[in-house]
């Protein structure tokens, strides 16, 4: 049932800091629960010649670039080439891969940052699995409680998937990407390669190598 929202099928594992970890479960969302306490051991046995910690359960990549005004609150990792750049907002419990881009004004909170991920302008990412090289456009946002405020339900392709679990946000499969000014609704997953229209408001599971135009119209990539 519902193979295809598996964390294997998603991610690549070998392309986080995370992926022994994300191993551990079978479906992205049961992950969300301890990304605090994984950074906290992850970010212990960093070699202290590479980053430099700050502050409380922050660790920072030497080679990473933090702007002055950005904000990070820990458990946080920030890793190898990352640019964290102006009045960007990461509230903790953030793990951000290699060669990331954290864009102005951005927020980010209970997050796992595959690495090559790129949250550049005006986005909100909460309790939410980016895959690596996936992209949000200017001001797309994860919406990540319900406006009711009821548990939130995985709607998959082989049926749904109650989850016990008030705040989740979306997972965004490897090469992902989301156009500009999107809300993807609470428990949004979004497979492989797949691209997102601007302006889309999306729920449930958009397949993998496929365009989502519309929730009546989503078509396989021509070259998929």
């Amino acid at each position: 049932m519902n193979g295809k929202l598996k964390i294997t099928e998603l991610f690549d594992l070998n392309a986080s800091a995370a992926g022994e970890y994300l191993k551990n479960y079978t479906y992205p969302w049961e992950a969300l629960a301890d990304i605090a306490g994984i950074i906290r051991k992850i970010g212990a046995a960093l070699p202290e010649d590479e980053y430099e910690k700050r502050g409380d359960d922050i660790w920072i990549h030497k080679s990473a670039h933090v702007f002055d005004s950005a904000y990070i609150a820990g458990p946080c990792i920030i890793g190898p080439r990352t640019e964290v750049r102006q009045c960007a907002f990461i509230r903790g419990k953030a793990l951000v891969g290699a060669d990331c881009v954290v864009g102005n004004s951005t927020e980010l909170k209970n997050v796992i940052l595959f690495d090559h991920v790129q949250v550049p302008h005006y986005n909100y990412v909460g309790d939410s699995i980016l895959g690596t090289f996936s992209h949000m456009g200017a001001g797309s946002i994860t919406s990540n409680v319900k406006s009711d405020k009821k548990l939130i339900v995985i709607k998959g392709p082989d049926g749904s998937i109650e989850t016990g679990i008030k705040k989740i946000g979306a997972f965004l499969g490897d090469h992902v990407e989301i156009g500009c000014g999107s809300v993807l609704n609470p428990g949004t997953i979004v497979g492989r390669g797949s691209n997102v229209y601007p302006l889309s408001s999306v729920r449930g599971y958009v397949p993998e190598n496929s365009i989502y135009k519309k929730a009546s119209e989503i078509v396989t990539k021509r070259d998929a």
